[in-house]
């Protein structure tokens, strides 16, 4: 199984709201031989939403696990999260 970009992006969009600053980068090609190494496997998300203002790091994060629920059984091995509220531009 692999996850796209594309249904990544779709599911913070549909659950997050992030504005227009939202990049979902693959870094697989990062992490080649070692394990959970795979195309698709390791990602990177960048976002502002006003769904992060007033939130804790820790809380932020719960949010984007919670929005890429339906998607993390695709594959997604690894994720790094940059989230930002609209004042922390």
């Amino acid at each position: 199984m692999s996850v796209t970009a594309t249904q990544i992006e779709q599911a913070l969009r549909d659950e997050i709201a992030p504005l227009d600053s939202l990049q979902v980068i693959n870094e697989s090609h990062l992490h080649a031989g070692h394990a959970g190494a795979g195309e698709g496997s390791h990602w990177r998300v960048r976002f502002t939403s006003p769904c992060c203002a007033g939130l804790a790091r820790v809380a932020r994060h719960r949010l984007v696990y919670d929005a890429l629920r339906s998607v993390i059984p695709l594959g997604i091995h690894a994720l790094a999260i940059e989230a930002r509220a609209p004042d922390e531009r």
